[in-house]
């Protein structure tokens, strides 16, 4: 298949899909998954493990994922494994093609759930070159496209691509929020025992803000102790204090923080000054550090993976963690009274805060996610602990 690094590359023998990016470059490569095609930001995630769970993040809305590790799809999928019911990447591009799966665990192969989910795969692509592209050029728009037949019309493809407002301005939250609020049910995942539960209804009570939320949030905070009610993105003050809650959980997501940010900023500012706690992981630390007055940004590239080390200021310790994200707040903007709590070792950007004098706290990265090191799963023990 085509090298990346050649712009307009002739169409090779066999190719059934391409992606086509906004400033005119073509990769193509062998469709699998659904066919048709899908517009989105191509980014890439560097992660080894956990590509039904990337898929399944409804973080990655409108995203077209650029896997790093060339073995994709290896060992299949289940209903075990996913992060959310609603959509999350639009698609994604791999190297090597989709074998059958080797997992005791799976239930149905890569490929033909992809296509069950509407979501185009691309492979046989130099993932390198375009990962390199990507970091040199920033995450471009892009149209993912696959015809059995390789029937592709590529100008219009390219206009499509170059028409994309794209991510930033964009208010995707409300999109992938749940509709209506429900209880939620469900602990961590145990080999063998499947999903726990929790003990009643003693538990300090959890409103959490769902922005495009990762299921396995929800299961942390349960087995830390919570009993968890979901509410949609664009619920009110008023709604929220009506469920008399112990704390409010700010969740991830997808899109512009600053977009969200119109409906719910106001929301968390008032929650702020009744000093209920709250705590935010990505996009709702992301808003969280816009209702104290710092200001967030699109990044170059954004970080996705599960390695990216991030430092406490606190005590020194680095934690190796998950990311999702490509917007950031700003730590040269962060006001009198909100601390920088950890920092990305990967190019100093801002990875928490904290508000002196409340109980409020975000972190930029994924304490939930445990592909590996579970160096983060103390945050979820310190929100619950600060619940009266």
């Amino acid at each position: 298949m085509a090298d990346a690094a050649s712009s307009l590359a002739p169409k090779p023998e066999g190719a059934t899909g391409v992606l086509v990016l906004s400033d005119g470059h073509v990769v193509w490569g062998r469709g699998f998954g659904h066919v048709g095609e899908s517009v989105g930001e191509v980014c890439f995630n560097t992660a080894m493990t956990g590509y039904q769970e990337v898929m399944t993040d409804p973080s990655y809305a409108d995203q077209i994922v650029t896997f790093t590790f060339p073995h994709i799809g290896n060992v299949g999928v289940n209903d075990e494994d996913l992060e959310s019911k609603v959509d999350g990447a639009v698609g994604c591009v791999v190297r090597e093609d989709v074998t059958l799966s080797s997992s005791f665990r799976a239930d149905a192969e890569f490929g033909p759930w992809l296509a069950s989910k509407g979501k185009v795969g691309l492979s046989g692509v130099d993932t390198r070159a375009l990962t390199r592209r990507i970091r040199m050029a920033g995450a471009p728009n892009a149209v993912i496209a696959h015809d059995p037949e390789g029937n592709f019309d590529i100008p219009a493809l390219m206009k499509r691509a170059q028409e994309w407002p794209g991510l930033e301005g964009m208010d995707l939250a409300k999109i992938v929020s749940r509709e209506i609020q429900e209880g939620w049910e469900g602990s961590i995942w145990t080999l063998g025992a499947g999903y726990g539960a929790g003990e009643g209804d003693a538990r300090p009570h959890v409103v959490a803000m769902d922005f495009g939320a990762k299921d396995n949030i929800f299961r942390n905070l349960v087995k830390a102790g919570a009993r968890v009610t979901v509410v949609p993105a664009e619920t009110t003050l008023d709604q929220i204090l009506a469920l008399e809650p112990a704390g409010v959980f700010l969740s991830n997501g997808p899109g512009d923080p600053a977009a969200t940010g119109k409906y719910a900023v106001p929301v968390i500012q008032s929650l702020i000054e009744r000093d209920i706690p709250v705590f935010g992981i990505c996009l709702g630390h992301q808003m969280l550090g816009l209702a104290a007055g710092a200001t967030t940004s699109k990044m170059h590239q954004g970080h996705r993976g599960a390695n990216h080390p991030v430092k406490r200021h606190a005590d020194g310790v680095v934690e190796i963690t998950s990311m999702n994200h490509g917007f950031a707040v700003d730590n040269t903007s962060l006001p009198e009274g909100v601390e920088e709590t950890h920092v990305s070792l990967f190019d100093g950007s801002n990875c928490g805060i904290s508000i002196k004098g409340k109980r409020a706290f975000g972190v930029q990265y994924h304490p939930e996610a445990s592909p590996g090191p579970q160096d983060s799963f103390y945050l979820f023990d310190k929100f619950v602990g600060m619940l009266g």
